[in-house]
């Protein structure tokens, strides 16, 4: 929903001095116009839906939806909506999953004054933003992925969609929930699990859950 030169934002996160805070921070560019504000993550989510917003700047933890819920959403749906995350932590494991999701922007909430526009930009250009601090654990990721096909060369015979069906295993979901997220059947899940299994070498009735849940960061 680019207005004009304008990048269109929508805001959303449940501490109004935190969220007045950023609101101000990007109202200081006059090519930013902010579109609309949310306090929690099913408000978020129906602004993006209802308003199309370029960037949706979304706090990790909500109410009612967690930032990574309402991504999972829009990816669901097929958004164009850029997002990027807001947080108090830098904890490695959300933001493993951030990025195996799609985020190009991670930015921590006591850098927000001096990164905000920065990476609000650098989103809507297709570049990716991270908090200075992260970068380190960026490349610690990388290496850690490296080193893990290294160690599971099976893992290249894997097709798209069975990578997919994997990361979803690894995140506890039921053959009956990923059918449902995959608009597929319980039984094609099933046979999916049988192959993956098979591929990876893996026997036995949870070796595969226990594989995944194992190495879920480096999937």
């Amino acid at each position: 929903m680019t207005n004009g030169t304008n990048i269109t934002i929508i805001i959303a996160d449940d501490h109004p001095l935190f969220r007045d805070g950023v609101r101000q921070a990007l109202s200081s560019d006059g090519g930013l116009l902010i579109v609309g504000v949310a306090s929690d993550g099913k408000h978020a989510l129906q602004l993006i839906s209802e308003l199309a917003p370029d960037i949706a700047v979304l706090d990790m933890n909500m109410p009612g939806m967690t930032g990574l819920q309402v991504l999972k959403e829009l990816k669901k749906s097929g958004s164009r909506t850029e997002v990027l995350f807001l947080t108090m932590f830098d904890d490695e494991e959300i933001l493993n999953e951030a990025m195996d999701l799609g985020v190009r922007g991670y930015i921590l909430k006591e850098s927000v004054s001096s990164d905000i526009v920065n990476a609000v930009r650098s989103v809507h250009e297709g570049r990716h933003y991270l908090s200075p601090v992260l970068t380190d654990k960026i490349l610690k990721r990388a290496e850690k992925k490296d080193s893990f096909r290294t160690a599971h060369p099976r893992l290249s015979t894997l097709s798209e969609q069975e990578r997919r069906i994997l990361k979803l295993i690894a995140e506890s979901k039921t053959s009956k929930e990923i059918a449902e997220e995959l608009f597929l059947s319980q039984k094609t899940i099933d046979n999916y699990r049988f192959k993956i299994s098979e591929k990876l070498g893996l026997s036995g009735s949870y070796s595969l859950l226990k594989f995944a849940l194992e190495n879920r960061t480096k999937l």
